[in-house]
């Protein structure tokens, strides 16, 4: 798998979520929330993966249901906190 930063990420979704789907049919810009059923529980499972997959922390001031609501929007604030 490539190193891509949405690919990581999806394979890290379908991991930590349990989803019965492949990462790669994982569409980027569809919203997680309707098409996947993430909720709120499901969230925090996604904090703590990308915390370890990408070795950042999440604190409480970053965490909005905006970045999370697509890969391509999880990605954006993936690289955000990345360092430079």
């Amino acid at each position: 798998m490539t190193d891509r930063i949405e690919d990581r990420l999806k394979k890290m979704i379908v991991e930590r979520l349990f989803l019965k789907i492949a990462p790669e049919a994982i569409e980027e810009d569809k919203s997680l929330i309707d098409a996947y059923g993430v909720d709120s529980v499901s969230l925090l499972e996604l904090v703590v993966g990308i915390e370890e997959e990408f070795g950042i922390q999440i604190g409480d001031d970053d965490f909005h249901v905006k970045h999370f609501e697509t890969v391509v929007a999880l990605a954006e604030f993936v690289r955000s906190k990345l360092p430079a």
